[in-house]
């Protein structure tokens, strides 16, 4: 696909995703939410990348929705659109972006760079760390538009944040601070503006130098699969066998080799073909 509103950028083990409509505070379009999709699949595939960075052109994350259409901008019905779907329409396949940021087996940075409102707040989160520049502002402002959360945030934020935080968020609608969301337990980070980039690249190379591409797509899966659940058992009822299995693996023993021999690790393991069928099977079963 060749991208008409993002730019995909690999440098060594990072991808950098820039959504590249900085003459709108790079708002949400259709076309950028496909290409969104088809980004992080095709770096789902590619085990030469090992983290994905997200981040704005220009002074701004993403403004939310393109509402230059008008009032109509979320009427199916009427021109320039930008609803995520009709109605009575089928549901997109595999879940659209949210599915293909959610089932990535490559961990994602947000650098949220400004303004990151509406879509452009709830895109962040299926990601799996954020960083926010200082002033940067953040706002689930569904409610003052007419709106509901949507991008399946009405489940993501409140694991996030839990369930009393994303209530207030939500029901008020108010723009939060980055140190406000800091607070809040959205944002892992905040620095200064100029350091955004190189700060969310400093987390991406530690993940990716240090640590195993099957481990971590297992890592990230598990943690986002169990931690909503009533009680440990589900996590109890996999995590042993697949200690097990790893055990006996490769990866495992250059990771113990590595550490003994005070060296980096070269773990052989691909997020694309070694996932054990364990898992496979477990997050087949739903």
């Amino acid at each position: 696909m060749a991208y008409e509103t993002i730019l995909y950028e690999v440098d060594g083990p990072v991808l950098t995703v820039t959504l590249n409509r900085p003459d709108k505070l790079n708002a949400y379009t259709a076309v950028m939410g496909a290409e969104i999709q088809d980004a992080f699949q095709r770096a789902d595939a590619d085990d030469d990348v090992r983290v994905i960075i997200v981040t704005g052109a220009g002074r701004g994350f993403c403004a939310g929705a393109d509402i230059s259409s008008g009032a109509g901008a979320f009427d199916t019905k009427a021109e320039g659109s930008v609803a995520f779907a009709a109605p009575n329409a089928p549901r997109q396949t595999g879940g659209g972006f949210v599915g293909a940021i959610f089932n990535c087996r490559k961990p994602s940075i947000a650098a949220i760079n400004g303004a990151a409102v509406g879509v452009g707040a709830t895109l962040t989160l299926p990601m799996d760390i954020r960083v926010a520049a200082e002033g940067a502002k953040i706002g689930f402002v569904f409610a003052r538009r007419g709106l509901v959360p949507e991008a399946g945030s009405a489940w993501f934020l409140p694991q996030l944040v839990g369930l009393p935080t994303a209530l207030k968020w939500c029901l008020s609608g108010n723009l939060l601070t980055a140190a406000e969301a800091q607070a809040g337990g959205l944002v892992a980070e905040v620095v200064p503006p100029d350091q955004l980039l190189a700060r969310a690249r400093a987390l991406a190379l530690e993940i990716a130098e240090n640590t195993a591409p099957v481990s971590i797509a297992l890592a990230r899966q598990m943690l986002w699969k169990f931690a909503g659940e009533d009680s440990p058992d589900g996590a109890l009822s996999v995590d042993g066998h697949l200690s097990m299995v790893l055990g006996a693996g490769p990866d495992v023993k250059e990771g113990v080799a590595a550490f003994l021999e005070k060296r980096p690790p070269r773990f052989p393991g691909r997020a694309s073909s070694d996932i054990p069928e364990i898992w496979t099977k477990k997050m087949a079963e739903g």
